[in-house]
């Protein structure tokens, strides 16, 4: 999962409507250089890297010049990446810019994503890859 000195990866639960959302509508400065998004559900190199080192079930991996950044880390640094522009943006800024509220928020955040799931029939992807 090498990343060049300037760019952001995203990996997220692209079956997760409030991951999804986040995932589109997060606008990150442009000091942030490229940025990637992927669907953790998709087979990439990337995914599968990833899926070695953290349970993607429990949190999004955000890779920031080589640094990888999981769960609530990864609120944590995209909030203070993000720009202020638009409403989103600037909630998602103020709320998550501090790591205690970033930590504290963070489980029910996940817990939000396993009710969507199982309300639209989802399974867990761990589940899906055969992992127990």
């Amino acid at each position: 999962m090498s990343e060049s000195p300037s760019s952001v990866t995203l990996i997220y639960d692209g079956a997760c409507p409030f991951c999804s959302h986040y995932a589109r509508y997060v606008k990150l400065k442009e000091t942030a250089g490229s940025i990637r998004i992927i669907n953790a559900r998709e087979n990439a190199e990337e995914v599968e890297a990833a899926w070695k080192k953290y349970d993607l079930d429990q949190g999004m991996l955000a890779i920031i010049a080589g640094q990888e950044y999981y769960g609530e880390d990864a609120l944590h640094i995209l909030a203070l990446l993000s720009s202020r522009t638009g409403i989103f943006n600037k909630l998602n800024f103020y709320l998550f810019r501090r790591p205690a509220i970033a930590r504290v928020s963070y489980p029910f955040l996940r817990a939000g994503r396993n009710l969507a799931l199982l309300l639209k029939g989802e399974r867990q992807m761990k589940t899906i890859r055969g992992v127990k």
